[in-house]
């Protein structure tokens, strides 16, 4: 727990301020808290259609990455210590994004290992680069390394 405010209050002012966001957006969705761990808080919105969560998530989830930090930042603002780890999702887009970038990861390693050369990716962000790295960690045929900086930091696959 970060010094100052727990968790629990973290998660009630991220959601507080998430509130009030899509209420000025007229978005109608129920936004859920889960602490994850001792340090980290997720923030979960749903509607139901999801159809007009888009906005919310934007091209690649680069909406969503300025959402959360623009959240980590309010609840910065109201907390007199450091604050922990928050997490914001809408519509099971970050679980979705794993999945998929699994599903391709696996695929390049497939690539990799008959061509037996490397391949390099488009730049991703760090959590994009993790769920790549954590997918093709217990291949032992193919290794990965991140390459560049950001924002033009990129995966590289590689035979073993």
């Amino acid at each position: 727990m970060a010094e100052g405010i727990s968790l629990a209050e973290q998660g009630s002012i991220a959601k507080e301020f998430l509130a009030g966001l899509l209420a000025s957006m007229n978005i109608l969705a129920e936004i859920n808290v889960k602490e994850i761990d001792e340090e980290t808080v997720e923030l979960s919105i749903n509607a139901n259609p999801p159809t007009e969560l888009g906005v919310l998530v934007g091209p690649r989830g680069v909406t969503l990455q300025a959402l959360q930090e623009v959240t980590r930042t309010v609840v910065q603002a109201k907390s007199p210590g450091r604050t922990d780890r928050i997490l914001v999702d809408v519509a099971q887009y970050r679980e979705r994004r794993v999945a998929a970038l699994g599903r391709f990861a696996q695929q390049v390693a497939t690539e990799v290992i008959e061509s037996g050369e490397e391949r390099a990716l488009e730049p991703m962000s760090a959590a994009d680069r993790k769920a790549v790295h954590d997918a093709l960690s217990e291949n032992p045929n193919v290794v990965t390394r991140s390459e560049g900086d950001d924002p033009r930091r990129f995966v590289v696959v590689a035979p073993s």
